[in-house]
């Protein structure tokens, strides 16, 4: 009964090969030969100015396929040790040395919707918060799905603020960061 069965697997095993030799082969594609849609990358940078508005340090924002790439680099005593809030603004504008207010509101205001951790946002201005060494330097470098840097550069700039203490990404209306220490104008 075994070498019956095995008999029977077997040649149906064979037919099965055969069938598959008969039939015509699909080419295959490699992703060399698809095509890609077409993404250009652009980037754009500004100096950060302290409280004092001089330069103390900068900001690099380059697209990438769903997205932007932010990268802050702040020279030590640029801010106090420790989280502060960062966010992007409507106005690409840093004149008002020491308050920074009329950069305005948040990129893609959402009234109510500001912080990573609201559920009725994030707004698209929102990021992590930037930790600062003992001696006050910070770098980072983040990722923002929300925003587009086209679009922010068609509309005349924008503006990152630091504030003076951390986002806790939910208390509206800028998650109790405090006032505004550092900003830099990107400007189209």
């Amino acid at each position: 009964m075994i070498s019956r069965t095995l008999a029977l697997s077997t040649i149906a095993a064979i037919a099965s090969l055969g069938a598959c030799a008969s039939s015509q082969a699909e080419p295959v594609t490699s992703s060399s030969d698809m095509q890609m849609p077409a993404f250009t990358s652009m980037s754009t940078s500004a100096d950060v100015l302290n409280a004092e508005g001089e330069p103390a340090g900068t900001l690099t924002a380059t697209s990438a396929p769903g997205g932007v790439i932010l990268r802050v680099a702040l020279e030590p005593g640029t801010l106090t040790p420790g989280w502060h809030g960062l966010h992007l603004h409507q106005n690409s504008d840093c004149s008002d040395t020491g308050v920074f207010k009329l950069s305005g509101g948040h990129v893609g205001k959402v009234e109510g919707g500001h912080g990573l951790l609201n559920p009725a946002g994030p707004e698209g201005g929102d990021l992590p918060n930037i930790h600062a060494a003992m001696d006050g330097s910070a770098s980072a470098e983040m990722f923002s799905p929300r925003i587009e840097l086209a679009s922010l550069m068609a509309g005349g700039g924008f503006a990152m603020i630091i504030h003076e203490g951390p986002d806790d990404h939910i208390t509206q209306p800028i998650g109790g960061a405090g006032g505004r220490v550092a900003c830099a104008a990107v400007k189209s």
